[in-house]
This record gives C-alpha cells, structure tokens and sequence, in this order.
C-alpha cells in the first residue's frame, strides 16, 4: 500500500470523502483549500484524508476516510500517523480533527493515536447539514473537537 498527495488534475475520490461526510458541498469546499492525500492498494484507492490549514502554526485533519471492504485493518491508524508526519514536516506545531458525538471508533482512535478532547462544538451538525445523522444508534448533533501537540 502506497499513500501520496492526490496529483493536480487526478479524480477527487468524492465518494469515499462522502463516506465521512455527507455534505457534498462542505467537502467541495475543503477539498479545494485543502490537501488530499489517497492511500493506494494495486492501483485502487482504498483509504483517503484531507488536511487544512486552519491558523498559523496548525492544520486540521478535516476528512478520512477508508473503503468499508478495508476497515478494522489499521488502515486508518496509518492515514492518521501520515498525516501527522506531513504536519510535522510542513512545520505546523498543533493538528486538530472534529468528529460527532456518535462516532465512537473514531473517537477511539484519535485517542489512540495521541489526540485529547479539547473542546465541543454544541449542535455543529444540527447547524451545518440539512438532513439529521444518526451513527451507532446515536442522534450526531456535536462535534468532538480534538488536538494533537507536534
């Protein structure tokens, strides 16, 4: 498995970012301010994340997404740690993620992989998506905003 930057005029694997977030429109949004990064497997994408910019000295890992058929693989511990490097070595200090209140693997890894809880954006979904997420059998109504020191 390879992971590179997705090259200037490649397909965006919309339908793997839509996987982690239903809003086409928001992740038109940041995928065009953003850097899109697809992990490779004989030529298919199977995993993908998109880091921004946020404020000087951090970057926010604002989509990852892995193929359903590869999850539970450690695929996205390995996006996950790619992002962290590509962070470190951009020279950024600090990378953020957001997630719901319903999405506890993720919630889970992120943990595992060194980010804390720092903060909760009350209602972020009800606000910013037109259709009501439901997760784990969980209304998804606040994101979980969490930070990683580099």
């Amino acid at each position: 498995m390879k992971i590179r930057k997705l090259n200037t005029g490649e397909s965006v694997p919309f339908d793997l970012l839509l996987q982690a977030d239903p809003s086409p429109k928001i992740v038109e949004e940041y995928i065009n301010r953003g850097d899109c990064y697809i992990a490779e497997d004989s030529n298919i994408i199977v995993g993908v994340y998109v880091i921004l910019p946020t404020r000087p000295e951090t970057v926010e890992l604002v989509n990852l997404s892995v193929l359903e058929s590869k999850q539970g693989k450690g695929l996205g511990k390995k996006l996950i740690l790619h992002a962290i490097q590509i962070a470190k070595d951009r020279g950024f200090q600090r990378i953020e993620i957001g997630t719901g209140n319903s999405s506890i693997g993720q919630l889970a890894l992120y943990q595992k992989c060194g980010f804390r809880i720092v903060g909760v954006d009350i209602d972020f979904f009800n606000k910013h998506y037109p259709e009501e997420i439901y997760e784990n059998g969980i209304h998804c109504r606040d994101m979980i905003r969490l930070s990683r020191n580099l």
